[in-house]
């Protein structure tokens, strides 16, 4: 009996593979937190680019006679942030515009426009949910 206990102590056959088993999960786990963050950013650079152009579109307009409501603008912005480059989801993306409470230049409407998407989780199996992230920008038009 001893000496099948001593043998048994002995044997290091498996070794590696029970060692993997521990420590797979949380590499995978650091794998996936790891790609997590790196589409959170690739989100948080879409809405800075689509806000951007959104604004960019919106400047382009005004000078040309062609007054965008509010809901024009917000859905100029969804339209900009859902298709390519940027490809955002838009079940998760929210777009508003506002009249800016201070106008601070003479002669120029500034509107603020806000960007709000619920970023993806691949963390959910470990009970991980993203936030939203939210990007504002002002957009300063001319008065007619």
């Amino acid at each position: 009996m001893r000496k099948g206990l001593h043998r048994l102590v002995a044997d290091r056959k498996g070794g590696a593979a029970v060692e993997f088993g521990l420590l797979a999960p949380a590499f995978i786990l650091m794998l996936m937190g790891v790609l997590q963050v790196g589409v959170a950013m690739q989100a948080y650079n879409s809405l800075r680019s689509a806000s951007s152009d959104t604004a960019r579109e919106v400047s382009v307009q005004y000078q040309t006679d062609n007054r965008l409501t509010e809901p024009q603008i917000a859905q100029l912005g969804t339209a900009k942030a859902t298709t390519a480059p940027y490809l955002l989801n838009s079940d998760r993306l929210e777009v508003t515009v506002e009249m800016a409470a201070t106008q601070q230049i003479p002669n120029a409407t500034e509107l603020t426009l806000n960007f709000t998407y619920q970023l993806p989780s691949f963390l959910d199996f470990a009970g991980v949910s993203m936030p939203e992230i939210t990007y504002t920008r002002p957009i300063f038009v001319s008065q007619a």
